[in-house]
This record gives structure tokens, C-alpha cells and sequence, in this order.
């Protein structure tokens, strides 16, 4: 039977025309306000029937994670051809059309069309193709990302039908409008406490694209561990755990890339003065003293120069414009308590906390001149919040009240609050992260758009490469509809079991997609209670 001409997915930065489509449709609007940015995302199948039937809109329940904003759904089914095809347009990004292609490739993948042999349409039709325009007044790397969330939408309407052997599209015409919530939807993975190898950190991308989180907080160094190269000073990664747990700066390139290709950004972290122990294993003039070794001396020049030959070295691999300075849980007794660094203190007519907001000051100074934009932890706004650079943004952790001090303050925030969204807490269940609310008590509007967004963090002091996707999922996906679902489709807390049986759902579509997260039902990183369905564990 003659296939439908295509799936239309059209991205531009304007409001969506005011049309009403003569043809069956799945429309995906996705705004992604990247800063300024209003993205807008398209999507139409066109279906070769003999009649209209109306969309009606969806109740609160939509099978895809995370939730998008509104939705209608008709009452056809559609079954997509095993030689589905795309083409792209009007895209002038250096990498947009390789970009798309190698998704609409991973989307391909993901709905299993490779599984269609020998199936039969029943006199269905079928979806045979996907157009991507893209039109761009604006930013089109932001744009082609949003088309990226656009087609994983998609694969998620998608089923495979062991009956028929094909991949079905139910409920057309699908009308779905969404855009993120929040800007910033990150996971923080740790690779000073446990190395993480390299394919292990793609196959956290991967999942991340899945709930359309987009960034990943590299936390790459602590005192434990060193674990990448520096070029500009190659005996810091001396502080490596072995020869074998290193990363290579083609390695860093290689997430990097990965990572964009996927929508999503890399955001890599040092943390100083403090967590520092591991940099004077190759250099130890950065320890205050061979016996009291952190936090980095703060009188010497060369632990500036260090610190600004790695910025140096990371602004040529990580081009996210933010940059991770740390600044938390300082201890500075080191300093007072060495004299060589005590006498440099009287000198300067620094107490401790002088010093460390010196150290602080200095090293984003430093980062601004390699073109960063500084993001530290919140100590440092709870210390001298008066005297950090405006455009800091506060990375909120110790817990509930911080962000609104934050943004009332006039300063940029990121909610990690440990009590809800520390992945190491397994204690905390999904229902914790879901219900985890980044704007509560925050009732100016002006102040809220200070809130870039959310991170849940997946510290590893006790997981590796054996664990780390079960401990990350499925409730990472919690907090990822929190930060990208409207507030007001959000599930409240009489909507547990629903949505319980909805995230479900979508844990086991990551196990099926080879992502191995644990069971909804218990604490974080359970094994499963009995014998089950995957919906009922």
C-alpha cells in the first residue's frame, strides 16, 4: 500500500501559526527557553484516510515521560514503515543535518523498526517518512536540540505490535504542545570517588536524553582522585587512583561531543580551594603542607597559575558556558595552622574568612577570563554572598531555604537540596524527588526566572560502574518531569498511584531500552521484591 508522504517536524523560533491542519496529525510544540530563546518544534504526521476524525484532548494521563504540556489524540492507528526515512532542511548549524540525522538513526533504533520482517498493514497506513525544517531567527543550535526532544516524544507513542509485527502509532491525530519548564535539567555523576569508564558515561547520556534532562554535571575531581589530564601540567593526574583510571583530553572531547549530539550539555567542575587533596600528589607545593594537605595553599602563586592552566585547557574541550568552581566544605585550618601560610595571612591582613573569599574571587576571576561563567556551591553565597560576582550562579545543596535567599538576592540559583535530591540518599524514594519543588516560596515572578532549574546528584563514594544506573533511575525521572512539565499538569500528592504506575511504565522502557534501572516499588537501588511484571516492581 502507498505510504503517508511524511512526519513534518518543523522548528523555529515564532509563535505557532494559527492553522488548522486538513490532515490527521501529531504535533509536537517544544519552547525551550534557553535564556531568551522561545523554541518552537512541529511535528505532523499525514495520514492517507478516507475521513476526518476530531482530536480530543488527553485527561491528565499521557504515556510519555515526562509529561508534556497539553495533548489531544484521535482515534486512528498508524503503522510506520520498516524503511522509514528523513530529510532535512533549511538548516544553516555547521552540524544540524548530521545532528538530526544520527537522532532520527537513534529513533529508529530505540522503536525497534528493525524488528519489522514481515509484518502486515491490515490496510492501515503507513508513516514512510520524517521532514525536518528548521527556521531561525535565532539560536539553531537550541533549535535542533529542541526537534531531538521532539523525536524522542515520538519514539515513546511508538509500539512495537507482536500481532501484526509492526510498529504502531495509536490515537492519531496526536496534537502535543510542550516546552521545558526550567531551563537547567541536570545529573551530576562522580568520577573522583569511583572511575567511571568512558562507555559507562555514555550510557548515562543516553539515558538522560529519555526524560530530556540536558546537562551533565562532570564532577571529574575531589581529594580522593585525579582522574584527567591536564596538558598544561601532566603530572596532575599523578593523583589518578592507577594508570588505567584516567581520562585522556580526547576523551573528555569524545563525551563532549557524545553528549552534544544528544542535546545535551556538559558542564565540568573543580572544586577549590577545598576537595583538593589529590592535586599535590603530582604537585605538592599545592598542599598548605606535606601534613596538612588541603585546603590548596591560598599563599602561593602557583596554585593560581594550576588553577588557571586547567581553565585554560578546559575552555578548549568544554565550550558550555558555565564552569563548575566548587567552594564547598572548606576547612581552612590548614592555613592557620602552617606557619608559612599563617605569616602570609598576617601580611595581607587576612582572617581565615577573608582568605577564603580571596581564593574564591580569584579563581572565578579566573575562569571569567577564559569566557566561563561561574557556578559554585552555596557555602560561598552563605559566607560572602554580598561580594560574588553578579553573575554567579548559586548551586543550592545543604537543604530548603537557601534558593529564595538566592534570587532575592538578585543571584542566579540551581536546587540540589541533598534532603530530596541526592541519588546517594537511598533512603529517598521517587514520590521524594517528584514532590521536590524548586520555586516553593518563591512567589515573585522576576525572582523565579532566577531558578535556571534542577540537578539531581549521584555522588559515589558507595557506587561504580556496577550500580550507577540503578541508583540513577527511575528516580532521576522523577525530578526530570518536576523540571519540565508544566506546574500545574504536575501530579499532586493524591495523584501517587497513578503516577506510580506511570513512571512504571517508563522504567521499564528504559530496561528495555538497555538501561538498567531498579524498581519504583521501595528504596533506591532495591532489588525487586518477587517475581513480576516489570509495571508491578
Amino acid at each position: 500500500m502507498e505510504g503517508v508522504p511524511f512526519l513534518h517536524i518543523q522548528a523555529q523560533i515564532s509563535p505557532y501559526p494559527n492553522t488548522t491542519p486538513s490532515h490527521h496529525m501529531l504535533v509536537l510544540d517544544m519552547m525551550a527557553p534557553a535564556m531568551a530563546l522561545r523554541l518552537l518544534v512541529v511535528v505532523a504526521v499525514a495520514a492517507v484516510v478516507s475521513c476526518a476524525v476530531a482530536a480530543d484532548e488527553v485527561g491528565s494521563v499521557v504515556e510519555v515521560w515526562p509529561m508534556p504540556a497539553t495533548a489531544s489524540k484521535g482515534g486512528q492507528t498508524l503503522h510506520v514503515s520498516r524503511e522509514l526515512r528523513m530529510t532535512a532542511e533549511g538548516s544553516k548549524y555547521a552540524d544540524g543535518e548530521a545532528i538530526l540525522k544520527d537522532a532520527f538513526q537513534r529513533m529508529v533504533t530505540l522503536i525497534e523498526l528493525d524488528h519489522v520482517i514481515n509484518g502486515s498493514s491490515q490496510g492501515l497506513p503507513l508513516l514512510a517518512g520524517v521532514n525536518v525544517v528548521v527556521h531561525l531567527p535565532g539560536d539553531e543550535a537550541q533549535t535542533v536540540f529542541g526537534a531531538l526532544h521532539a523525536l524522542e516524544t515520538f519514539s515513546q507513542l511508538c509500539n512495537f505490535d507482536f500481532t501484526s509485527r509492526l510498529i504502531e502509532l495509536q490515537s492519531a491525530p496526536w496534537t502535543i504542545t510542550d516546552m521545558p519548564r526550567f531551563p537547567y535539567r541536570g545529573l551530576l555523576i562522580d568520577t573522583s570517588r569511583h572511575y567511571l569508564p568512558v562507555p559507562v558515561i555514555k550510557s548515562v547520556i543516553d539515558s538522560m536524553t529519555y526524560s530530556k534532562l540536558n546537562v551533565l554535571h562532570w564532577h571529574i575531581v575531589d581529594e580522593q582522585s585525579f582522574p584527567i589530564e591536564i596538558p598544561s601540567y601532566p603530572k596532575l593526574w599523578n593523583g589518578a587512583y592507577s594508570y588505567s583510571e584516567r581520562y585522556t583530553m580526547d576523551d573528555a572531547i569524545d563525551i563532549v561531543q557524545y553528549a552534544e549530539r544528544r542535546g545535551v550539555n556538559v558542564l565540568a567542575e573543580i572544586d577549590v580551594p577545598g576537595h583538593a587533596l589529590s592535586w599535590g600528589v603530582g604537585y605538592p607545593s599545592l598542599w598548605p603542607s606535606a601534613t596538612c594537605k588541603e585546603p590548596l595553599d591560598v599563599s602561593s602563586e602557583s596554585t593560581f597559575q594550576v588553577i588557571n592552566g586547567i581553565l585554560s585547557d578546559f575552555s578548549k574541550v568544554f565550550k558550555f558556558k558555565f564552569v563548575h568552581l566548587g567552594g564547598d566544605e572548606v576547612n581552612t585550618s590548614c592555613w592557620t595552622s602552617t606557619p608559612r601560610v599563617k605569616a602570609w595571612l598576617a601580611q595581607h591582613g587576612m582572617k581565615e574568612s577573608d582568605a577564603y573569599r580571596y581564593f574564591v574571587l580569584r579563581a572565578q576571576k579566573i575562569a571569567k577570563s577564559h569566557g566561563y561563567e561561574v557556578i559554585n556551591w552555596e557555602e560561598t553565597f552563605n559566607n560572602f554572598g554580598d561580594k560574588l560576582d553578579r553573575r554567579t550562579v548559586v548551586h543550592n545543596w545543604l537543604g530548603g531555604g537557601v534558593a529564595e535567599k538566592v534570587v532575592a538576592a538578585g543571584l542566579r540559583c540551581i536546587v540540589s537540596n541533598q534532603d530530596k535530591w541526592y541519588l546517594d540518599h537511598l533512603e529517598v524514594t521517587w514520590d521524594g524527588f517528584y514532590m521536590n519543588e524548586p520555586l516553593r516560596n518563591i512567589k515573585n515572578p522576576a525572582q523565579q526566572k532566577l531558578v535556571l532549574g534542577g540537578e539531581v546528584c549521584m555522588w559515589a563514594e558507595h557506587i561504580d560502574a556496577s550500580d550507577i544506573q540503578q541508583t540513577i533511575w527511575p528516580r532521576a525521572a522523577a525530578a526530570a518531569e518536576r523540571l519540565w512539565t508544566p506546574f500545574e499538569k504536575l501530579s499532586k500528592e493524591w495523584e501517587i498511584a497513578a503516577l506510580s504506575a506511570r513512571l512504571a511504565r517508563f522504567r521499564c522502557l528504559l530496561n528495555h531500552r538497555g538501561i538498567a534501572a531498579g524498581p519504583v516499588t521501595g528504596y533506591g537501588r532495591s532489588a525487586p521484591a518477587e517475581p513480576s511484571s516489570c509495571i508491578k516492581q
